[in-house]
């Protein structure tokens, strides 16, 4: 993926955290730059959870493995985010909203040609 590509994705990621904001109680905080550096730090936990524990348990692997550790990155996000704050129940939903966007923008889409192979 190119430059402009990665800063385009990390643009409608901040975009999505923000809707996510207003739609998910317990889930808020967020201004524009607040969210765009919240999509960098849950772009960086997800690999590193990846990583780790590999593709199936990642944030981007489907079902309800991908779901829960999804939850749980965006609930330590918020430890790196100042003026974020999420609940339990708000980084779960926050999941759920988000998998739900990432039906219609698939994030193999989002993510580049490299993640496909």
């Amino acid at each position: 993926m190119n430059f402009l590509g990665t800063i385009v994705r990390f643009v409608v990621s901040a975009i999505v955290l923000m809707l996510v904001g207003f739609l998910v109680p317990g889930f808020g905080g967020l201004t524009f730059f607040s969210a765009i550096l919240a999509a960098v730090v849950i772009a960086a936990l997800g690999w590193v959870m990846e990583r780790l524990f590999g593709r199936e348990v990642s944030p981007y692997g489907r079902g309800i493995s991908g779901f829960l550790s999804a939850a749980v990155v965006i609930y330590i996000a918020q430890w790196f985010i100042p003026g974020m704050r999420v609940t339990i129940l708000g980084a779960l939903l926050a999941s759920l909203v988000i998998g739900i966007v990432d039906l219609f923008v698939p994030s193999n889409t989002i993510r580049g040609r490299a993640d496909r192979d």
